[in-house]
């Protein structure tokens, strides 16, 4: 958005503003200033401008009623003048900023020095270099030609560090062109009510234009910015532009402003558009954003700037960005990066590091920690043993004349250890994460599954509890009207019309046609034979359908009482229950139509009408025979019960519309109804599923408790029988309340384990029950809470659980904004669909970690050996590239991308304990381990002797490749590519070839290597330290990597309960403190330095401090806390310390930035534990 400032929007406006001034009555500028007010002063400047809001329909050549005339020619004009509804996206990263990214990584920029280093010495022919006494190892077979090609292994390595670059900044950018398509595809999903031409259509998000009639309503998040011009009991929670809590009460002649990105918490109603895009609220904040950015970038260049205008803008940039955050990612075309940290401000609240993010990164520190220890021994054994070598054992002086051959052979020393290092560090892990979450987000979209925060995907895996909506989730969401109680006659099916009093039908037609939301309507089917297609709210078009089903129309009684000349209209909400609707009578007297949850409208009838159709008295024992006769007997075929009733008004004096309660008593009961909402006929399968797959289903309803426990019996939720709680909300508050009516959490732990059913219950119930097995501690696992929603109310519950499904088609805005997973066609399957994907990704994981740290520990030990024996390692720098890097890069892609099974939900969850890395798998990686050592060093130590070739053993520096070597190379290599078809499996399994072929990838990717092996041993000569082979030799390679398959066998078969020694590792401990004031004064010693520091040393210093975040880490693992939690906290502090004393530091934002992810893409999660954690 920094691309398109305020200014230069203006400039660009006038002109277009000044050709076309005369076609609208006002320009750009008069309505954005209209904008700024609020309340009673845009009340003000509206009548002394425009006269009223019909004036300013007038002003924009519309008609409140009949919108738009919706021709391209106008709307092409308007959105020439006023702009288009769209906030341009901030650029995504260049490929080149990504590959300068990755090239931050530490271990790369070790391997480059070291590389740069061996290069230039290279080059340099010292003049002692001739000179016999200077070292014993340099004579040797060394002729002139090979000194020439010493340049080699540096400029390998360089490459080699390329490949890597470019693999990374690749899978970077696809995913970063992946969230953006996500992103693009949740815009394009999302359309808004506008009336055009009098028709009543759904547009795109992208299309309004200033001057559009939009229809809102309850659970809407605004598009535009407007002005409302009629409508009823709106309200808008404005938190996410002010920050105020409460509601704001909008009407025509108090505040009629209503603006972007805010939430409709109830009411309906029309609004004029007046901004839209840039100029509307949000945009401002959004464009304000933008430039913020840039000129933070300017500052991070080292033009630093007075120190107290950058904190502060800093802060302001901080706050606006959570507010514009929360309230815009589902529309913003921002997609892509929002700037990170507000991101994660705004997603602070919303979980900590995910559970695989936090067992990875502390796993790759432990191994990383180990690599470092590794390098350094063999480094430092190296020099030694040479030095002790040439200097003690030979007495050989050191001759100034030497030094630089000595210089040669301490960096080829280096080189080795960095190798090791290199191998040590599971490089692939991140990308193996990255790979299999994006892979799996790809086809959930195939499952109904939008998932919109990368890290739900993997969560759902790990769900042990899913708290489900009824209705529309488990039920098809197509309400029928089956059983009806009018005129004291209970039917069984819908009445014959002619059997209804003419009165009593007459009443119940106008009191359903008028008291429901005119954008209710029953349409014709689409094709031949369908069911009619219900719009709107589905409870509404149940009661149309019933009309229709007497044989009446509703659409005339709308017709003569238009959606303008309602009187009052009380909305539904989820404390009143009930919705009523009062109009004006040809006699100036008032009636009001009301309809609601049975029970609670019946508590306020005091009459009902009779068999003849008139009123009779209805006392409350009548009331309780009519719940035990007809509404119980009802509910307990699970039907919901909506009670329809009217109510009349004299004409004076007029009643106090705004006292409720004197209002909505003493009605007239017309009928009850009975909808049924028949269950989704995949459902119970799905439960059953879950069940299996130990995951309890909670069913959390606002519908009467009869009808609960008879909808729950019919899914499988509740078995009849068992031990288990169906109970209502009120019962729930009592319960889990103490005296002091303060909810207790040994209360709740009292209840939620039996609970199955909370009926009648309110969001807040809602909310608690999440909030209560989250927090709870009787069980010994944390319990991994999933909770679907779909009603503006419902986005604190799921802001509050692991994982939040929101409806795609029956869910409001709000509550896809609250959501981590969409679900696009609102069933319940899809949930067991998305823990399928979510274990799956878990167990792709596990696959990578079992290959590549059998692959690491391998090489590290036989490098680490092999250097300490030998002087040299067996494996060169650059095939020690090869292997880990590109076979992990590919076997991450290879192992990420197995589809699941179903057999994945035939085990309980692992829970947020269980170690990554169970027994079983450590048995198969020490057993692989064992084989291939074991191998390797019979072919080091008399592999000559067994083909007969020459010892590659003591090798002088440059001398050239020999075939000993290469033989160990090519024998390691094959070793992995068949091991890697043993790691497929991780739960023991016998047959890993098992649905091989299901994985088109996998396959490629292992005859790919395969073929490329060929290529480097057939003609990779000196850059990989390659000498060709012959067929036999070849054939002995691929033998003993067949070996594997064997030995993968012998391995299954050693029960893993008897092997008592072998330890789990990846666990996360549950303890979560980290002492902030060690933090604090660590912080602030790496602010004041990083500020002394001019920005060319900027780079090493990242270095040190990640270093020294290292240690921190350290330390905070210690303490047993998740790493990022820990950087968040610091990134807090600091940000706390900069308000306190204004340093001024633009260095802390880059430093936390590198500290925390320098991927800098939403999904932070998925971001790279490597270089989170290891230096």
């Amino acid at each position: 958005m920094g691309d398109m400032t305020n200014s230069d929007f203006y400039s660009k406006n006038q002109r277009n503003e000044a050709n076309h001034a005369g076609e609208f009555g006002c320009t750009l500028q008069d309505l954005r200033s209209l904008m700024e007010l609020r309340g009673t002063e845009a009340v003000v400047k509206l009548k002394e401008s425009y006269g009223d809001t019909e004036g300013l329909c007038r002003h924009l050549n519309t008609s409140p009623i009949e919108g738009l005339p919706g021709t391209a020619t106008d709307l092409d004009k308007r959105k020439l003048i006023f702009g288009k509804n769209f906030i341009p996206p901030k650029k995504p990263k260049t490929f080149l900023q990504l590959v300068w990214e990755a090239l931050q990584d530490v271990t790369l920029i070790i391997l480059e020095i070291a590389a740069i280093i061996s290069l230039g010495l290279s080059f340099y022919h010292p003049p002692g270099e001739g000179n016999e006494a200077c070292a014993t190892a340099a004579a040797g077979g060394e002729d002139e030609g090979e000194a020439e090609a010493g340049w080699i292994e540096g400029a390998a390595i360089l490459l080699s560090v390329i490949c890597v670059v470019l693999v990374t900044a690749f899978n970077d950018w696809s995913k970063e062109k992946q969230f953006r398509g996500l992103q693009s595809r949740i815009e394009q999903e999302q359309k808004f009510t506008v009336v055009r031409g009098g028709q009543v259509i759904q547009i795109p998000v992208a299309e309004i234009v200033v001057g559009d009639i939009a229809q809102v309503k309850y659970g809407d998040l605004l598009p535009a910015d407007g002005v409302f011009i009629q409508g009823n009991d709106l309200k808008i929670d404005e938190s996410s532009l002010t920050g105020e809590s409460d509601q704001v009460r909008k009407s025509v002649d108090k505040d009629p402003m209503l603006l972007s990105g805010t939430h409709v918490m109830e009411g309906s109603g029309r609004m004029l558009v007046t901004a839209v895009g840039v100029n509307s609220q949000t945009g401002i904040i959004f464009t304000l954003l933008g430039a913020g950015e840039e000129e933070e970038k300017k500052d991070k260049k080292g033009k630093m700037q007075d120190g107290n205008m950058e904190s502060s803008q800093n802060k302001a940039k901080q706050q606006d960005g959570a507010a514009a955050m929360e309230m815009q990612p589902l529309k913003s075309a921002e997609g892509g990066e929002g700037d990170d940290k507000d991101k994660r401000k705004a997603n602070m609240h919303k979980k900590e590091k995910s559970v695989l993010q936090g067992k990875l990164t502390k796993l790759a520190v432990q191994i990383g920690k180990a690599g470092l220890v590794m390098s350094a021994i063999t480094v430092i054994i190296l020099v030694l043993y040479f030095s002790i070598d040439n200097f003690v054992v030979n007495k050989k002086p050191w001759l100034p004349e030497c030094t630089p051959v000595y210089v040669q052979y301490f960096v080829k020393f280096f080189i080795i250890g960095v190798t090791v290092l290199v191998v040590a560090v599971p490089e692939g892990l991140p990308l193996a994460v990255t790979i299999s979450l994006a892979y799996s987000v790809k086809k959930m979209m195939k499952d109904n599954n939008l998932v919109r925060h990368l890290d739900a995907c993997e969560t759902m895996g790990n769900a042990t509890a899913i708290c489900s909506d009824k209705t529309g989730t488990l039920t098809t969401n197509r309400m029928t009207v089956v059983q009806a109680y009018v005129g004291d006659v209970h039917y069984k099916e819908v009445p014959d019309p002619n059997s209804i009093p003419a009165k009593t039908l007459d009443l119940l037609v106008h009191a359903i046609a008028i008291n429901s939301a005119y954008t209710t309507k029953v349409l014709p089917p689409e094709k031949e034979g369908g069911l009619p297609r219900q719009v709107g709210n589905k409870t509404e078009c149940g009661l149309l359908g019933f009309v229709l089903d007497l044989k009446q129309d509703y659409q005339p009684v709308r017709n003569q009482m238009p959606e303008e000349k309602l009187y009052k209209v009380y909305t539904f909400n989820s404390v009143r229950k009930s919705m009523s609707t009062v109009i004006k009578m040809p006699d100036d007297s008032f009636r009001m139509y009301s309809k609601g949850a049975s029970e609670i409208v019946l508590k306020k009838c005091s009459k009902a009408l009779s068999a003849s159709g008139e009123p009779r008295i209805f006392r409350p024992r009548d009331r309780d025979e009519m719940v035990k006769k007809v509404i119980e007997p009802m509910a307990c075929d699970g039907l919901r019960t909506i009670c329809v009733a009217f109510r009349d008004f004299p004409s004076s004096p007029e009643p106090e519309w705004d006292n409720e309660n004197d209002i909505l008593t003493d009605l007239t009961c017309i009928c009850v109804v009975g909808i049924e909402d028949p269950v989704r006929p995949e459902v119970p399968e799905a439960i059953r599923k879950c069940q299996r797959a130990g995951i309890t289903v909670r069913m959390v309803t606002g519908d009467n408790i009869n009808t609960a426990r008879a909808i729950a019996i019919k899914c499988g939720i509740i078995h009849p029988g068992e031990d288990f709680l169906c109970i209502e909300g009120k019962e729930f508050n009592r319960r889990i309340r103490n005296e002091k009516g303060e909810i207790e959490q040994e209360r709740i732990d009292k209840i939620w384990p039996k609970l199955r059913v909370l009926a009648r219950s309110s969001p807040t119930d809602k909310h608690t029950l999440v909030k209560g097995i989250i927090d709870s501690t009787q069980v010994e696992q944390r319990q991994v809470v999933a909770v679907t929603g779909d009603g503006t109310n419902d986005g604190p519950a799921l802001k509050k659980a692991d994982v939040g499904f929101a409806m795609g088609i029956a869910g409001t805005d709000v509550a896809k904004e609250a959501s981590d997973i969409i679900l696009t066609d609102d069933n319940f399957s899809s949930i067991v669909k998305a823990v399928m994907w979510g274990r799956n990704v878990y167990d792709s994981i596990s696959k990578f970690l079992q290959f590549q740290l059998t692959v690491n520990v391998v090489a590290v030990i036989v490098a680490f050996t092999g250097a300490c024996i030998t002087q040299d390692s067996p494996l060169k720098a650059v095939q020690m590239l090869w292997v880990n890097l590109i076979m992990d890069t590919f076997a991450s892609l290879a192992l990420a991308t197995e589809p699941p099974t179903e057999s994945l939900l035939l085990r309980k969850p692992y829970g947020r304990n269980k170690p990554l890395i169970s027994r079983t798998m450590m048995k198969n990686i020490l057993g692989h381990a064992v084989y291939q050592l074991t191998l390797i060093f019979t072919l080091l130590f008399v592999g000559e002797k067994m083909f007969k070739i020459d010892s590659g053993r003591n090798a002088p520096l440059h001398s050239p490749p020999s075939e000993h070597y290469t033989i160990i190379f090519n024998t390691f290599v094959m070793m992995q590519l068949f091991n890697e078809i043993n790691a497929r499996k991780i739960h023991g399994e016998r047959n890993v070839f098992d649905g091989i072929f299901r994985n088109p990838i996998f396959c490629t990717i292992v005859l790919g290597t395969f073929a490329v092996q060929i290529v480097i041993v057939q003609f990779g000569g000196k850059p990989f330290s390659c000498s060709p082979l012959e067929l036999d030799q070849w054939l002995w390679c691929v033998f003993i990597g067949l070996g594997e398959l064997v030995w993968g066998q012998v391995i299954a078969t050693i029960p893993t309960s008897r092997l008592k020694f072998l330890k789990e590792a990846g666990g996360l401990t549950e303890k979560r403190e980290v002492h902030e004031e060690e933090l604090n004064e660590d912080v602030e010693e790496i602010d004041h330095a990083e500020r002394e520091l001019r920005r060319g040393q900027i780079l090493w210093f990242r270095g040190l401090n990640r270093i020294q975040t290292q240690i921190e880490v350290v330390n905070t693992f210690k303490s047993g806390t998740s790493f990022q939690g820990a950087l968040r906290r610091q990134s807090s502090v600091t940000s706390q310390n900069q308000d306190v004393t204004n340093i001024s530091s633009p260095s802390h934002v880059s430093l936390s930035n590198a500290l925390s992810s320098p991927t800098s893409t939403p999904d932070a999660a998925a971001g790279h534990p490597r270089r989170e954690g290891i230096p």
